[in-house]
């Protein structure tokens, strides 16, 4: 079975997008002053333990960005086998990260985890949240993956 040479490039671009709709998501949600995620909002009580929202869902959206940027470096992953590793190595730590929290706010969203919170009030778009994070999740550990490997060399045709 072949490769496709597009897969690594493509799957790392479905990976940056889900990380720049998180920040979009944090953006908005630190200017209307909320917390939690888009269809999932955040117990009342969890405004008493944030001293400023803003600041917090900024911060988050500042990770986005910094995601954002990681998985575009496995667009092309880097020759520099020590800044390849490194991308992978942070690539593999997101991807963890990010399937906890899919999985945790599914089991939220299942109402098998009553104790992070109550059942979305909007299903529709807490299923389109989730969504988004399993296809981020896909794309971040294809894209990880192909970048192990890092760049070949061409093949050249010559005596065998």
């Amino acid at each position: 079975m072949t490769r496709s040479p597009r897969r690594q490039p493509v799957a790392a671009l479905i990976a940056c997008a889900g990380a720049l709709a998180y920040t979009v998501s944090k953006v908005d949600l630190a200017r209307d002053g909320e917390l939690g995620m888009p269809g999932f909002p955040a117990p009342p009580e969890a405004y008493t333990q944030v001293a400023d929202v803003t600041a917090a869902q900024l911060g988050n959206a500042g990770l986005g960005l910094l995601m954002a940027v990681v998985s575009l470096l496995l667009v092309r992953p880097p020759a520099a086998p020590w800044l390849r590793w490194s991308a992978v190595g942070v690539s593999w730590l997101g991807v963890a990260m990010v399937g906890a929290g899919v999985l945790g706010f599914g089991a939220r969203a299942a109402g098998l985890a009553p104790g992070l919170g109550d059942r979305p009030p909007h299903l529709a778009t807490a299923v389109a949240a989730l969504a988004v994070g399993a296809l981020w999740v896909a794309g971040w550990s294809v894209a990880a993956a192909g970048a192990r490997r890092g760049r070949r060399a061409p093949r050249t045709a010559g005596p065998r």
